[in-house]
This record gives C-alpha cells, structure tokens and sequence, in this order.
C-alpha cells in the first residue's frame, strides 16, 4: 500500500501546509531536557536523527511514512497542555495522550490515512515515552503488553530514540541506555516486532481485566450469554449494520429510549436518566442469559469499561463491534438521518474518539469501510 502524508517534506513546506506545525514555533519546552529550544526545534532535530538512523534505511516505503509521521506529530499537543513554571521549567503532562486524539482527527479529517496506518501512527504518538519509562512503571509487563498489541515495538524504539537524539540534555545517554533496555525487554516478553500473544481471547481478557494477573493463564470459558457493543460516532450506520447483519436478538438503543420519551440527543441532563434505563433493559436479558445488541455511541474507553463491568458481572461474553466510514460518507450521513446532530457536536465527538482496543473486551471486530 502506497501511502504519504505529504510529498514535499522540507520544514518550510510542512509549516506552509500546517497550522499545527506553524504553532511548534511558539510552545516552548523545559530548558533541563531541551535546551535546543521550542518544539519546533526539537520535533526538526528528531526527524533528521531519525532519517539519518541506519535502521531507519532498511524500512518500507510505508514503514518510514509511518514512523516519520509519528515524529513530526509526537509533540503536537504539547502546544496545549505546556505550562510555564518559571524559571525555564515548563511540563507538558498529558502531551501523548491529547496527542493521540489529533494525531487520529488530523488523519480521519485532514489528510486522509487508511485506518491501520493512521491508528499505528496515532498509537506511536500516544506511547513515544514509553521505552524510556517503562521500567519504572508499576507494572511493566503489563503496560508493554498492552503497548504490542497497538503498534510495532521495534518502530516505538526507533521513534523514543529519534525523540531523544533530537534535543539537547545532560541525560541523553542515560535515556539511550533506557531505550536500549526496552527492545531487551521486549525480546524477553516476546513482543519484538510483533504483539504479546495469548492462547485465547478470554486469556487476554483475564489478563488485561484482572489485578496481578499471571500473563499466561489460560481461564475456563463459560459464558452465560454474548452482548455485541456497537461502538462509533453518530451516524456511522449502526442501526444499518443491526438491519443488514441479519442479527436476530433485542437490541438495547439510547436513541430508541431517547425517542420514545422524546428527549433530544442534546439534552445532557436526560443522559443519566436514558442510561440507567438502558441498563435496566440490559439486565432484563443478562438475568435471563439471553444474547442481545447494545447501540449507542461508546466513543470513550471509560464510557465502554463501565458497561463491560456490568456486562461482565453476569457472566456474558463480549464482543465490541467498532464502524467507521469515510469521513465525508460520515457527514453527508448524518446530514441525512431523521435525527441529524449539529456539525459542531460531531467535531467535539470526533476529537474525544477513542477506537476500541483488543484490551478492552473478550472480543474486538473493526467493521470499517
């Protein structure tokens, strides 16, 4: 697959294209790990110390464009969460994560990647640190586990050392060393260049959803009954894919519940109300161990966790169903819907997009067109 964010990729050209390359120039960083300047300084210096690895040379033509792209993005979001502490002390907590979202939004909207090449670069953007930190993370195992199965380990090496070739710091060779360490590790873990695997999908669950758990327990499936969580942005064609997918069970909709008591979609003080009861509705089934679909949106992780527990606690297996289509199919669909939510909405939606991860349930499918 042939797949470039941009052809020209000198700096002037990306500043010239990009309003959030532009603004690097003016996020400044803290002095004790790059002196070299802004953002804009380091993410140039950490794209030349990756172009000119040796590694780096031996990639695919989509493997560069994919690492590449995490680089000149891992930083983006420290435009908005850089807080000067005076004195050249300056933190950026939460940078990766908010980078993640942009990273994904910019992909999905503006410059247009397939969904595993744009959700490898958002997840490189999301773990850039991570090979320098990990070993002092209380659970490392875990943490790396989770990590291989969302992006290429030995490419997040490649892109932690770009990171810290491109700044200037009394620490550099400490945080080589670090780097270094994490592909050991990953070989010890069997995630090298490849996900941690397990010998089935409830095994990964048990893992992943259970405190001190043994990496390779093999727990015992019995499952009460199976719920199918749809997951997607309004107007994906969630209640299509129910209709075309032949699938022969009740269906638990806040949208139904929402139009049956004509609540509006916008109407946040009606939310608790409409989820508790849905629940209610869920549990009817669960009791009964009876299969059923849950339609709503579950855009967030957090917001899918709660109702997995739930789920969970009565002994049902679950399979999350994830939908995407283009993002002008998207538009003009719900432009089309009976019930069309404001553009404005959708965009604060989209910026709040967290896909599904194999982590999450006993079962993950990525229904995207």
């Amino acid at each position: 697959m042939d797949w470039k964010l941009i052809e020209d990729k000198s700096w002037s050209s990306l500043e010239q294209q990009f309003e959030w390359v532009r603004e690097m120039n003016t996020v400044p960083q803290d002095t004790r790990y790059h002196a070299e300047g802004n953002v804009a300084v380091h993410t140039r210096m950490a794209l030349e110390a990756l172009q000119q690895s040796a590694v780096y040379q031996y990639l695919s033509v989509l493997e560069k464009e994919i690492v590449w792209t995490a680089a000149l993005l891992h930083d983006v979001e420290k435009r908005s969460t850089s807080v000067d502490e005076g004195e050249g002390r300056v933190s950026a907590k939460g940078h990766a994560r908010k980078g993640e979202y942009t990273a994904r939004t910019i992909l999905y909207r503006d410059c247009t990647a397939p969904f595993h090449i744009r959700e490898q670069i958002a997840s490189l953007v999301r773990y850039h640190g991570l090979p320098i930190w990990l070993m002092e993370k209380p659970d490392s195992v875990k943490k790396l586990s989770e990590a291989s199965l969302r992006v290429d380990t030995s490419l997040l090496k490649m892109l932690s050392e770009a990171d810290v070739r491109g700044r200037i710091c009394d620490d550099k060779k400490e945080l080589l060393e670090a780097v270094e360490l994490f592909e050991i590790f990953c070989r010890e873990q069997d995630c090298w260049n490849k996900p941690r695997e397990f010998a089935t999908d409830y095994a990964r669950f048990h893992y992943f959803h259970t405190e001190g758990g043994y990496i390779d327990y093999i727990p015992h499936e019995q499952f009460k009954c199976e719920v199918t969580m749809l997951s997607g942005l309004p107007g994906m064609g969630k209640d299509y894919y129910i209709q075309s997918s032949g699938m022969d069970m009740p269906v638990v909709s806040l949208d139904a519940i929402r139009r049956k008591h004509k609540l509006s979609p916008t109407d946040k003080s009606a939310n608790g109300w409409v989820v508790q009861t849905a629940k209610e509705e869920a549990r009817t089934y669960l009791r009964k161990g009876q299969d059923f679909v849950w339609n709503a949106t579950n855009i967030t992780r957090q917001m899918r966790a709660q109702l997995i527990d739930l789920f969970v606690d009565y002994g049902a297996k679950v399979k999350i169903v994830y939908l995407e289509q283009p993002y002008h199919i998207w538009r003009q669909q719900n432009k089309n819907r009976e019930y069309a939510l404001p553009e404005s909405v959708l965009d604060k939606m989209l910026d709040k997009l967290e896909v599904p991860l194999l982590t999450e349930a006993h079962e993950v499918v990525y229904h995207v067109v």
